[in-house]
């Protein structure tokens, strides 16, 4: 059986730093893969830059997404995921702090599976996440 592992696209490292503290208290125990921007998560996904030893056949369970990020938006990381044979299927999950109608839309237009609005209070935070790990992680048949 692959592992199952979580790509956390974030620049943000105090939300690194709380999504793994919620991951860590939820009991979910899976790889997880930090890239810090949206050219990051793509040399990942395509095994290239920092990435270009790792197995590209072990592909994430799951794509956790930050939309506001420097040098590639969230939104065109999305659109080149699903532009690519290799990653249209991934998991998407927007996750941020955005409570933009257009960020909604615009993510499932583009082929999110799933938009989360990060609540400020840490408890609920951990809540979100874990429910998160549970159906995406535990739940979710990945093709």
């Amino acid at each position: 059986m692959k592992e199952k592992i979580i790509l956390l696209v974030e620049d943000n490292p105090d939300d690194v730093k709380l999504t793994m503290r919620a991951l860590a208290k939820s009991r979910i125990m899976n790889g997880i893969v930090v890239a810090e921007d949206g050219i990051e998560a793509l040399d990942y996904l395509r095994g290239k830059g920092k990435f270009a030893e790792r197995d590209t056949s072990i592909m994430p369970q799951v794509i956790l997404l930050d939309l506001k990020m420097p040098k590639m938006d969230g939104l065109e990381v999305l659109q080149c995921i699903r532009a690519e044979e290799k990653t249209r299927l991934l998991p998407v999950v927007i996750l941020t702090t955005s409570r933009e109608e257009r960020d909604l839309v615009e993510s499932y237009k583009l082929g999110a599976n799933s938009y989360v609005r990060k609540p400020v209070d840490f408890n609920q935070f951990v809540e979100a996440v874990r429910q998160l790990g549970l159906y995406w992680m535990v739940l979710n048949e990945a093709p």
